[in-house]
Parts: C-alpha cells; structure tokens; sequence
C-alpha cells in the first residue's frame, strides 16, 4: 500500500514523540526515583491508629537537618494539621489512611502523591524557602473535601 508523503512524515513525527515521552517516563521512573508506590507496606486500615509507627502521628528529628513526619489522613482531617521544621531540612512524610483514597499536594513544591487504603506512602521533600504551606488533599474524599488541608511552616 503506498501512502502520501505527509502521511508518512507525520506517522514518524507521532512514533518519535512516543519514543521520547516513553524515555522520559523511564528516566523519571528509575534515575529520578519517581515511580508511582511500590506498595511493598501494608496496612490495615480499619487498624491504623493501633499501628506502632501511626499511633502517634507529628514530626520527629531523624538525623542532622532530616525529619520524619507521620501522619494520618482520613475524612477531612491530616494528622497533625500544622506541622514546623526549619528551612532546608529533608522532610519525609510517611502517610496512611483510615477509610479513602486521599491525595496530597503542596503548592509551589514537588510535593504531591495519593495515600490508598491499605498501603503506606512515603515522598520526601526537601523545604528550601522559608513560609508557609498549605497542605490540600487534591483527591475528592466526601462532602467536606474543600476543607482537608494542613499548614507547613519553614522556619528560617
């Protein structure tokens, strides 16, 4: 079968930006490290508040200028719902949930992934400007789905 000339140039042009956008997932992915949860930890959720790690959720120094924030997220609520650290400092959040899929986004930074029942997600953001951010859920969990949100505060 023969085809048009411009035909072909475009079928090429199509193949191309398929073959670039697939080698830029994959550079993502695995040079980057931002693959999507390898849900290698499990939990329970009708248990998360019984879990050892969840039972007390808040922010803890983990080494020189690296912190830890455990938190919980169920219906309209982050816990904790105002969350300190200083500037600069590598922050990891380790996330569960109680009942929904959640999503969590911080404006203005890298920092947005979905927390699914079941399973435990950890994103680490480093926080390089002083201020205030404001956590929102980005997932639609209920009626009160507006009103899901957390403070970060960046102290110099």
């Amino acid at each position: 079968m023969k085809m048009n000339r411009m035909e072909e140039i475009w079928m090429i042009i199509a193949v191309g930006i398929i073959i670039i956008a697939m080698g830029i997932t994959g550079y993502q992915a695995f040079a980057l490290g931002m693959a999507p949860p390898s849900h290698k930890e499990h939990i329970d959720p009708q248990t998360v508040e019984e879990h050892p790690e969840f039972s007390e959720p808040g922010v803890y120094e983990t080494g020189d200028n690296q912190y830890e924030v455990i938190m919980t997220l169920q219906a309209f609520q982050f816990e904790p719902g105002e969350i300190t650290v200083p500037e600069g400092a590598e922050v990891t959040f380790r996330m569960a949930t109680k009942d929904v899929v959640h999503g969590v986004n911080v404006p203005h930074t890298n920092l947005n992934t979905m927390v699914v029942p079941g399973y435990i997600q950890e994103i680490t953001q480093t926080f390089h400007e002083a201020g205030e951010y404001i956590m929102v859920c980005n997932e639609y969990c209920g009626v009160g789905h507006q009103t899901m949100s957390a403070t970060i505060t960046v102290e110099e």
